[in-house]
């Protein structure tokens, strides 16, 4: 079993290593913080109420660090590109690890259609008359170079995409909290806001019960965090760089989604926090910033940029891994000069094209259930990990190695891993439950059971052994 993989530039699958940790932390926080913490966190605060919110992304932050410091233990001990299906093919079965793949590109996929739709809806504030398509297809265009040139042009980009984005949050939080305690005047209020909307309708205004229901919304808030074990496959040194990501990532994303809620919460009456507006323009513009409907628009923009770069990355290697594996046609698995994986690449634009057409042709029907399968395919993703993590663990031992040789070593194992397992095999139990979301396992079922179908179809035509 491999030890923490080598720290050359290059290796042998194409792919070349040169992204480091402030490029693997970078792309983790991009994938995450998106439209889902600048727009719908009102609608959050909305259902649950002021704490209500908090808890639930509490919980949502614990159950990303449980994930994390698992796919950090095995993506240092194993630092494949595409990681985590080829996990699922050593600990779970093969035709598992086919099935992840396609679930977690077609994820991407969709959510790349989506964020190309949103960038040329938000480049209407400014230009209202131009049509939405035009800037949607300027921006394609850039996405696709920033993946197509570079790995390490590719990582640039990220952390400055990123950065914008952090630091429009860390600006809004220090502004929230001088505004909470008084020392910046705020519209509405005559003296400091303090705490008091926390309690001003009770702990729970709307009862406990949709703190469940809004869990499902902070799981697939926090999706993306993932992306460090598929880009650990090019990552210069990953015994340091992979655990140095996935601690401050957690930690960052738990402090941003959680400071901005608290500040949102604290400044916005819950039954007015932002359902038709940005919570972060209404704070804002109460408490007199100017232009601060175009500075969020902008930084909005730079998060769905950010999302679709990351997603674009994540879509490409996992094609490029599954050609590895000769499940589909070897050329997939060409890379350029640069170690870029082009016709990985091309094909993931491809699809997302198809999804982004789907969604103008036929909204109510293709379009809806491949949100409906992508929605879950963070939780199966996520659930996956940590099936591998505990038999990674029981193998390790088994061939007699110790703890203490691993180059990483996940805390509180296995208390950690199997908390995760329950935590999304409950949040698949609130799926059922939710009548608005429960036609998303309708769908999601057929579609993993297609998959398995297609893969035995594959191997069979292959001649080799099936999978599980």
């Amino acid at each position: 079993m491999a030890h923490a993989g080598n720290s050359d530039d290059t290796q042998d699958n194409g792919l070349e290593r040169k992204m480091e940790s402030r490029h693997l932390t970078m792309i983790s926080l991009g994938g995450v913080i998106g439209t889902g913490l600048f727009v719908s966190s009102g609608y959050t605060i909305h259902q649950a109420g002021p704490l209500g919110a908090i808890l639930a992304y509490a919980v949502g932050s614990v159950l990303v660090y449980c994930v994390m410091v698992s796919l950090g233990e095995l993506s240092v001990a194993m630092p494949y590109a595409g990681s985590f299906h080829m996990y699922a093919k050593r600990f779970i079965g093969p035709g598992t690890a086919f099935v992840i793949a396609v679930l977690y590109w077609l994820n991407w996929a969709v959510a790349l259609a989506s964020e190309f739709t949103a960038a040329g809806l938000l480049m209407q504030r400014w230009f209202p008359d131009s049509p939405a398509w035009v800037w949607s297809a300027v921006f394609i265009a850039v996405v696709f170079a920033l993946n197509i040139l570079s790995v390490r042009l590719y990582g640039e980009a990220e952390f400055w995409f990123a950065s914008i984005k952090v630091f429009a949050i860390v600006v809004f939080i220090v502004i929230g909290l001088l505004a909470i305690f008084g020392a910046i005047p705020i519209a509405g209020y005559t003296h400091a806001p303090l705490f008091g909307n926390f309690t001003a309708d009770g702990w729970f205004p709307n009862g406990f019960a949709p703190v469940f229901s809004t869990l499902l919304t902070v799981v697939f808030a926090f999706s993306g965090t993932e992306v460090v074990g598929v880009a650990a496959g090019e990552t210069k040194d990953p015994g340091k760089a992979i655990p140095k990501a996935v601690h401050t990532t957690v930690l960052r994303l738990a402090i941003f989604f959680i400071g901005s809620i608290l500040v949102m919460a604290a400044l916005i009456p819950w039954h007015k926090a932002g359902v038709e507006t940005s919570p972060f323009v209404l704070v804002f513009q109460s408490i007199g910033m100017p232009f601060a409907g175009d500075v969020m628009n902008f930084v909005v923009l730079t998060a769905v940029l950010s999302a679709a770069n990351s997603g674009l990355y994540v879509c490409s290697r996992m094609v490029w891994s599954l050609a590895k594996e000769r499940l589909i046609p070897a050329r997939f698995a060409k890379t350029n000069f640069r170690g870029v994986p082009v016709w990985a690449v091309l094909f993931s634009m491809a699809g997302s094209l198809l999804a982004l057409l789907s969604s103008v042709v036929a909204a109510s029907t293709v379009y809806l259930v491949l949100v409906a399968v992508s929605g879950l395919a963070t939780l199966v993703v996520w659930f996956s990990v940590c099936v591998c993590h505990i038999r990674f663990r029981r193998e390790w031992r088994r061939d007699g190695h110790t703890v203490e040789e691993l180059g990483y070593r996940a805390p509180g194992f296995p208390v950690l891993p199997w908390m995760a397992i329950v935590m999304c095999i409950g949040a698949l139990v609130l799926v059922v439950l939710d009548e608005t979301q429960r036609s998303t396992l309708f769908y999601m079922i057929p579609f993993v059971a297609l998959c398995y179908g297609g893969y035995h179809l594959l191997e069979r035509r292959r001649g080799g052994a099936t999978g599980r």
